[in-house]
Protein backbone atom coordinates (compact mmCIF):
# COMPACT_ATOMS: atom_id res chain seq x y z
CA UNK A 1 0.00 0.00 0.00
CA UNK A 2 2.76 2.52 0.77
CA UNK A 3 4.27 1.78 -2.99
CA UNK A 4 1.24 2.53 -4.46
CA UNK A 5 0.57 6.25 -2.48
CA UNK A 6 4.69 7.11 -3.13
CA UNK A 7 3.79 6.29 -7.11
CA UNK A 8 0.37 8.27 -6.48
CA UNK A 9 2.23 11.32 -4.77
CA UNK A 10 5.14 10.81 -7.69
CA UNK A 11 2.41 11.35 -10.04
CA UNK A 12 0.88 14.52 -8.68
CA UNK A 13 3.94 16.59 -8.23
CA UNK A 14 5.23 15.55 -11.67
CA UNK A 15 1.76 16.78 -13.34
CA UNK A 16 2.25 19.74 -11.20
CA UNK A 17 5.40 20.81 -12.19
CA UNK A 18 4.77 19.64 -16.14
CA UNK A 19 2.28 22.80 -15.49
CA UNK A 20 4.77 25.15 -14.24
CA UNK A 21 7.15 24.37 -16.94
CA UNK A 22 5.65 23.72 -20.24
CA UNK A 23 3.11 25.90 -21.65
CA UNK A 24 -0.03 24.18 -23.19
CA UNK A 25 -0.40 22.14 -19.69
CA UNK A 26 -2.74 23.52 -17.38
CA UNK A 27 -3.75 21.92 -14.17
CA UNK A 28 -6.70 22.47 -11.44
CA UNK A 29 -6.31 25.40 -9.60
CA UNK A 30 -7.07 23.86 -6.28
CA UNK A 31 -5.46 20.42 -4.45
CA UNK A 32 -8.31 18.04 -5.44
CA UNK A 33 -8.42 18.32 -8.97
CA UNK A 34 -4.97 17.98 -9.41
CA UNK A 35 -5.36 14.60 -6.93
CA UNK A 36 -8.00 13.69 -9.39
CA UNK A 37 -5.97 14.29 -12.18
CA UNK A 38 -3.29 12.49 -10.93
CA UNK A 39 -5.42 9.30 -10.09
CA UNK A 40 -6.92 9.36 -13.60
CA UNK A 41 -3.35 9.58 -14.69
CA UNK A 42 -2.13 6.88 -12.89
CA UNK A 43 -4.95 4.51 -13.52
CA UNK A 44 -4.51 4.82 -17.71
CA UNK A 45 -0.81 4.24 -17.21
CA UNK A 46 -1.40 0.73 -15.52
CA UNK A 47 -3.97 -0.33 -17.37
CA UNK A 48 -3.77 1.14 -21.10
CA UNK A 49 0.19 1.49 -21.29
CA UNK A 50 0.71 -2.17 -21.21
CA UNK A 51 -1.76 -2.88 -23.94
CA UNK A 52 -0.70 0.03 -26.05
CA UNK A 53 3.37 -1.18 -25.69
CA UNK A 54 1.99 -4.95 -26.45
CA UNK A 55 0.64 -4.11 -29.92
CA UNK A 56 3.01 -0.68 -30.76
CA UNK A 57 6.12 -3.49 -29.87
CA UNK A 58 7.70 -3.11 -33.69
CA UNK A 59 7.38 0.60 -33.62
CA UNK A 60 9.62 0.57 -30.20
CA UNK A 61 12.29 -1.75 -32.30
CA UNK A 62 12.18 0.52 -34.88
CA UNK A 63 12.46 3.68 -33.12
CA UNK A 64 15.28 2.02 -30.73
CA UNK A 65 12.61 3.22 -28.10
CA UNK A 66 12.12 7.18 -28.98
CA UNK A 67 8.19 5.71 -29.68
CA UNK A 68 7.71 5.84 -26.18
CA UNK A 69 7.63 9.41 -26.26
CA UNK A 70 4.88 9.50 -28.59
CA UNK A 71 3.05 6.86 -26.51
CA UNK A 72 3.57 9.00 -23.63
CA UNK A 73 2.27 12.18 -25.25
CA UNK A 74 -0.62 10.39 -26.27
CA UNK A 75 -1.95 8.67 -22.73
CA UNK A 76 -1.34 12.71 -21.51
CA UNK A 77 -3.98 13.63 -24.11
CA UNK A 78 -6.10 10.73 -23.09
CA UNK A 79 -5.54 11.80 -19.33
CA UNK A 80 -6.62 15.09 -19.94
CA UNK A 81 -9.60 14.50 -21.85
CA UNK A 82 -10.56 11.76 -18.97
CA UNK A 83 -10.31 13.77 -16.01
CA UNK A 84 -12.76 17.31 -17.75
CA UNK A 85 -11.40 20.44 -16.71
CA UNK A 86 -8.66 19.15 -14.01
CA UNK A 87 -6.33 18.79 -16.54
CA UNK A 88 -5.79 20.72 -19.96
CA UNK A 89 -3.07 19.62 -22.23
CA UNK A 90 -3.57 22.26 -25.75
CA UNK A 91 -1.75 20.00 -28.31
CA UNK A 92 0.29 17.07 -28.84
CA UNK A 93 3.70 19.14 -28.66
CA UNK A 94 2.78 20.05 -25.23
CA UNK A 95 1.62 16.71 -24.34
CA UNK A 96 4.94 15.49 -26.13
CA UNK A 97 6.99 17.88 -24.15
CA UNK A 98 5.07 17.53 -20.97
CA UNK A 99 5.17 13.82 -21.13
CA UNK A 100 9.04 13.92 -21.01
CA UNK A 101 8.96 16.54 -18.26
CA UNK A 102 6.66 13.97 -16.43
CA UNK A 103 8.87 11.31 -17.16
CA UNK A 104 12.13 13.12 -15.72
CA UNK A 105 10.39 14.28 -12.93
CA UNK A 106 8.70 11.10 -11.71
CA UNK A 107 12.19 8.72 -12.30
CA UNK A 108 14.31 11.59 -10.41
CA UNK A 109 11.38 11.62 -7.43
CA UNK A 110 11.47 7.43 -7.58
CA UNK A 111 15.09 7.48 -6.67
CA UNK A 112 14.65 9.62 -3.63
CA UNK A 113 10.88 8.77 -2.37
CA UNK A 114 11.75 4.64 -2.68
CA UNK A 115 10.04 3.13 0.30
CA UNK A 116 12.94 0.69 0.89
Amino acid sequence: MGKLIIRFVINAVALWVASQLVAGIHVADNLSGLLIAALIFGVVNALIKPIIQFFTCPFYVLTLGLFTFVVNALLLMLTSYLSGNRLGVDGFWPAFVGGIVISIVSTLLSVFLSDD
